[in-house]
């Protein structure tokens, strides 16, 4: 089964770095997006530095920024996922100094066409008319920076994960253990570059997020 990656936001995005493996075959790299050959929509939009940025702080905009051609995922339609790795580096800059809503997402959907999705809470990856729904076929992982009580959203600053809903399966503050394993918190909207790393294992069936300062060699923040 081939699947397509995507960023989704609510809110500014700048993406200066994207790796992403699923296996020895199926691997690209973006450093910086000039002249790369993204899917974009809505209001993203690839800037003359070469840097993504996916919303312009108008309210209730999304965007997407989809890698052109599918991956796959499954040796066989019935089979399990295969393992993979992501990593990149974003910075959320708010029209608004102290606030933003409501984050951003790096996700996988079966299609590029998401018609029908709303902003705000829905990140631009479902509607009120069809989150929780099963037939989504959506893995994300969300950077949320707003606390959406419905949603029952740990904080207004936290990392989670999401399948076929908003509402996370998992969550936790973001942030990071450093080298003395004491917890450091990130600020997501703070404008400041930030690393992020995603790692699914086959064997264990089993997500793993992680995220540090940019330039940092360590993350130790897990879901």
């Amino acid at each position: 089964m081939k699947q397509h990656i995507h960023f989704s936001l609510d809110l500014l995005f700048i993406s200066v770095a994207f790796p992403l493996r699923c296996t020895s075959e199926d691997r690209f790299l973006y450093s910086g997006f000039s002249g790369a050959n993204l899917t974009v929509d809505g209001a993203a939009r690839v800037r003359a530095n070469g840097l993504l940025e996916v919303t312009n702080g108008t309210v209730n905009l999304y965007g997407h920024a989809f890698h052109p051609s599918p991956l796959r995922f499954r040796r066989s339609p019935s089979g399990t996922v295969r393992t993979f790795s992501a990593s990149f580096v974003f910075g959320i800059v708010s029209v608004y100094r102290e606030t933003s809503v409501d984050g951003m997402a790096f996700f996988i959907a079966p299609s590029k066409s998401l018609s029908g999705v709303d902003a705000n809470q829905f990140l631009g990856l479902l509607s009120s008319r069809n989150d929780g729904n099963s037939s989504n076929h959506i893995f994300a992982v969300e950077f949320d920076t707003f606390q959406n009580t419905e949603l029952k959203d740990i904080n207004d600053n936290h990392i989670g994960i999401d399948i076929n809903s908003v509402r996370s399966l998992s969550s936790q503050p973001a942030g990071f253990y450093d080298d003395k394993n004491i917890f450091r918190n990130l600020s997501l909207n703070s404008g400041e570059a930030m690393q992020i790393w995603v790692d699914y294992r086959e064997e264990a069936t089993q997500i793993s997020v992680a995220m540090a300062p940019l330039r940092m060699s360590i993350a130790l923040c897990h879901l």
